[in-house]
């Protein structure tokens, strides 16, 4: 029949339940029905799976139905509480802590056993409420990058999912509107809100019980945000995500439905038709891509890496920079020498100054692109680098490639050079001997401390976000 341990468990519970009632001892009912009491005491207890015929000889032993007998559900409230303890101490998180099990007997209280499953609850709920240091996020965000980059940043099977949604939703051709994303949502049973109270934590809330997501009112300028954040949240359904047990799945669920809201903004037929036209063409650029789905140049380059090794046979590399030279996001199936930690990380490290990711921010003109070769340890790359601007700052997005593969792209012809030796510090990091010999022990500066560095995650079912705030938003609209 193969049962699993939790139906054996509500099994052995019931045969019990039954027996007791009926006053019979385990050798009683085992004489009736061909086992010896021992026997009969392992299937009580969920540790032996009993045959058909066996629990027909029960069942008619016992005079109750077969199908009474192999109910889903407890015989009481004592039984449900005495299978979720032995369940709760049989999970890794606490076999791992030493302690003995526990096992419940005539002498335990339901009030003493019902203080047992409580603990075990609680333990559950705090290592599954998805904390995370900066220590652990770092490390998880770095396994999933080198994971995608094993896959050459492409996932199939979000993108035939997202190129059959839209395609359902009547979206032929051009970037895709406001509308075609409503009729996506109204496909899937929601109707999209428009707010001004969204929780401070939240970009978006998805009310699973009334078929709403709700959205703040503007976003990126074009609506791009607007788009991407109400196919984020269909995704979360369309993909399947449960609840993230861990920051890595929180993580992982994240970049899904990044993907799949940009397999939607950029289809992949037509994106890719465009990509292979301009590399005919000998035109490849970010900021064509970008115009012609009407995105940002941010959303055009990481999809651009998603398409460009699968379908263009391309290994490429991506960079988000922030103003201090510190690497906000980053890829590369090339070779590129990102900068990293001992763990591997990236976030957070400077990149070296010779590149375009930072050297272009010292341009006087920022309204293109800026194309520059850089001679590095790896070999000679081509990028081009676009800089914007946030509340929090400044930023330069790049992407760029091999020497071999820039022939494709414009801005090829760029007389603009550089040659990095970093990660050696002799590159960009250690002042030049004059300098160092005339100010060495005559600076103090004061650093500026990055508050997150020091602090944890917020706590929450979802990283960062603050349940009882989200709860009291639902609460305020669910009767609007």
């Amino acid at each position: 029949m193969n049962r699993t341990g939790s139906d054996l468990s509500t099994l052995g519970h019931r045969i019990r339940h039954f027996r007791t009632q009926r006053a019979l001892t385990l050798d009683e009912l085992g004489e009736r029905v061909g086992l010896a009491g021992s026997q009969l005491s392992l299937i009580e207890n969920g540790k032996r799976e009993p045959k058909l015929s066996i629990l027909q000889a029960i069942a008619g032993a016992l005079d109750v139905e077969l199908t009474e007998l192999l109910a889903a559900e407890p015989p009481n409230p004592r039984a449900a509480l005495e299978i979720e303890l032995r369940q709760a101490q049989q999970r890794p998180l606490y076999t791992e802590l030493g302690l003995p099990a526990v096992k419940p007997n005539k002498g335990m209280s339901d009030d003493a056993l019902a203080a047992l499953v409580g603990l075990h609850r609680e333990l559950q709920r705090k290592a599954t409420e998805a904390i995370a240091t900066p220590e652990e996020a770092r490390r998880a965000n770095t396994e999933l990058r080198e994971w995608m980059r094993e896959r050459d940043n492409y996932l199939p099977e979000i993108e035939e999912l997202a190129e059959a949604r839209i395609r359902a939703a009547g979206h032929v051709r051009g970037a895709v509107t406001h509308r075609t994303v409503s009729i996506m949502a109204e496909q899937l049973g929601f109707s999209l809100i428009y707010v001004n109270d969204l929780p401070h934590s939240a970009r978006s809330v998805t009310d699973l019980a009334n078929g709403r997501i709700y959205l703040p009112p503007a976003s990126i300028p074009g609506g791009h945000g607007l788009r991407s954040m109400a196919l984020q949240a269909m995704a979360h359904r369309l993909l399947e995500h449960s609840q993230p047990t861990s920051y890595a799945a929180f993580l992982r669920q994240r970049l899904e439905i990044n993907y799949f809201a940009a397999c939607c903004l950029m289809p992949q037929e037509a994106a890719v038709a465009f990509l292979r036209q301009a590399k005919r063409d000998r035109n490849l650029a970010v900021e064509d891509f970008r115009d012609a789905f009407g995105v940002t140049h941010e959303a055009a380059a990481l999809r651009f890496t998603n398409l460009a090794t699968h379908h263009l046979d391309m290994p490429l590399h991506f960079l988000r920079v922030s103003e201090d030279g510190s690497l906000a996001k980053g890829y590369e199936n090339d070779g590129l020498p990102l900068p990293a930690d001992v763990t591997g990380g990236i976030e957070g490290q400077l990149v070296c100054r010779k590149w375009s990711a930072r050297s272009a921010f010292e341009r006087t003109n920022r309204t293109t692109e800026l194309y520059q070769y850089t001679d590095t340890p790896a070999g000679t790359y081509w990028c081009a680098t676009q800089t914007g601007t946030t509340s929090a700052g400044e930023f330069s997005i790049s992407v760029g490639v091999p020497f071999n593969e820039a022939k494709w792209f414009r801005g090829r012809e760029t007389t603009n050079r550089a040659v990095s030796s970093c990660p050696d510090p002799s590159c960009c990091r250690r002042p030049p001997n004059d300098l160092a010999e005339r100010w060495l022990g005559k600076a103090w500066p004061s650093a500026r401390l990055h508050a997150h560095v020091l602090s944890p995650l917020p706590s929450g079912t979802f990283p960062g976000v603050d349940d009882s705030e989200v709860y009291d938003f639902l609460e305020r609209h669910s009767g609007s």
